[in-house]
């Protein structure tokens, strides 16, 4: 997976749901030098909460240093796929989780960074 362009993830999900595999293999997908450069924030709901898990993603788009990172957001939540909303320097894209599964998941979020890093390789940045 390639977090070069993360700055940003956030979770919110049940841990005894089978539905929140999805976010709790995409933390544990993460390098383990991910809190240096990337802030990430975990929520857990309680047993008995019925609420969607969700992971929120904030790219930049250029690669940084580690002291500056300018964010647009990626929410994978909701159930569909749409972007639009331009934040900062990137698009919002909003995806279900729980239906693409990690690999789905993983697939997007690869997608968006090999864009990210076209486009940085076609400015001369």
């Amino acid at each position: 997976m390639i977090t070069r362009f993360l700055t940003e993830v956030s979770t919110v999900f049940n841990p005894f749901s089978p539905k929140a595999k999805t976010a709790r293999l995409f933390l544990s997908f993460l390098p383990s030098n991910a809190r240096q450069t990337i802030k990430i924030n975990t929520k857990m709901l309680p047993k008995i909460s019925r609420e969607p898990s969700f992971v929120e993603l904030k790219f930049s788009k250029k690669s940084p240093p580690s002291y500056a990172r300018p964010s647009a957001v990626l929410s994978l939540m909701g159930g569909w796929l749409t972007m639009g909303h331009f934040i900062e320097d990137g698009k919002q894209m909003k995806l279900d989780a729980e239906k693409l599964g990690i690999k789905g998941v993983v697939e997007e979020v690869d997608r968006h960074s090999r864009i990210l890093s076209r486009q940085e390789e076609l400015t001369g940045n």
